[in-house]
């Protein structure tokens, strides 16, 4: 380690991101990216984009976007906030609303970009553990009889549906969470919930201690463009945008802004896109079931799934010797399940009949 490095540094544990590898003929399930292109009508806007105008800067609110996704759902421009993908908005969102002298709390099997945020500002933070079939505990989360304030959550974010696990919590629990904790912040990060959950941005007007975050790079195939957000009530927001303007003015580019907003305003495809990987997730877990698997409920655009007699490093290193990538964690609790990306449904039928073969070996 360098002599050079601030004590923060020294005692950072990173995100681990997913692996991008390149090889020859690939099959990659690893990093939930959506298996089909973008909006055309947003390949349009972002090429349209590419000119002259590229030597200013883009507007640094991104009024246009603000505007578009306002619309879509049913709130004013003032309670949405933008970032250069959800993970910078979930940052912004740890330093500006999640910080407080009682703890943070969260899933213990969950986004592991929470605690790596917790590290990096000094987060104070608890593991609230999930059930025995990995579902979010409600109860966990509310106030008991006869519990000091101090003992309570400062804040609370999870993701639904959750990560890995692809669980999703009803709306009505989630609504349970956020009207039990009326002093704390309760952040919503809905990464996979175009996937077959319901939005709790239509609680955002109800509850202002809401937060709800969403990305680009799921449902919309727009990972590369790297575009989150987030909806709140106007004072959430205006935290966000604090501590935005005095990290980097300008977090969403030219392209960036026309892409995402041509994105939105493209519902027809946007509705379809998120239909066929549904469609190909049911027969996935179908067929992991039919060979043996464990497949949790899965609400996002991935499952996990394990095998009773079989190792999960084991099955993933016997994939990727024939060129099929999924990701295995090696957390307690998790570390036999492999999260398997929802990719076409060629892909599928290729990752379906090497662990036939791997299993019948």
């Amino acid at each position: 380690m360098s002599r050079f490095w601030s004590a923060v540094v020294h005692g950072l544990t990173p995100y681990v991101p997913g692996e991008q590898p390149k090889l020859d003929n690939l099959v990659k399930l690893n990093t939930n990216e959506h298996p089909y292109g973008p909006s055309p009508r947003a390949l349009e806007a972002i090429r349209a984009a590419t000119g002259d105008g590229l030597r200013l800067y883009p507007d640094p609110n991104a009024d246009a976007l603000k505007a578009a996704l306002a619309k879509r759902h049913g709130v004013q421009p003032q309670q949405v906030f933008v970032g250069n993908g959800s993970d910078e908005v979930l940052a912004h969102a740890f330093m500006a609303l999640l910080k407080h002298d009682r703890a943070l709390w969260f899933p213990d099997i969950s986004y592991s970009f929470y605690p790596v945020y917790c590290g990096l500002y000094g987060v104070a933070h608890r593991s609230v553990p999930l059930a025995e079939d990995f579902a979010i505990r409600v109860e966990n989360y509310l106030p008991q009889p006869g519990q000091a304030a101090a003992e309570r959550p400062g804040a609370i974010i999870f993701p639904n549906p959750n990560a890995p696990t692809g669980r999703l919590l009803a709306l009505a629990e989630v609504e349970r969470i956020v009207a039990g904790n009326p002093d704390a912040v309760v952040l919503v990060d809905e990464a996979y919930v175009d996937f077959g959950g319901e939005s709790a941005i239509a609680l955002v007007d109800r509850y202002p201690n809401l937060l709800v975050t969403h990305t680009f790079s799921k449902s919309r195939s727009l990972a590369g463009l790297r575009v989150g957000y987030a909806v709140g009530h106007a004072e959430l927001i205006e935290g966000l945008e604090r501590v935005k303007n005095s990290f980097n003015s300008y977090p969403l580019d030219r392209l960036a802004i026309a892409g995402a907003v041509a994105s939105v305003e493209d519902e027809a495809f946007f509705q379809e896109s998120c239909r066929k990987v549904i469609a190909t997730r049911e027969k996935l877990v179908a067929d992991m079931q039919a060979l043996g698997f464990e497949v949790l409920p899965s609400a996002a655009n991935f499952i996990f799934a394990r095998h009773p007699a079989r190792d999960g490093a084991e099955l993933t290193a016997e994939l990727r010797k024939r060129a099929i990538i999924v990701r295995h964690f090696k957390a307690a609790r998790i570390d036999q399940f492999m999260r398997i990306t929802v990719g076409t449904d060629a892909q599928c039928a290729i990752l379906v009949a090497a662990l036939r073969e791997i299993l019948a070996a």
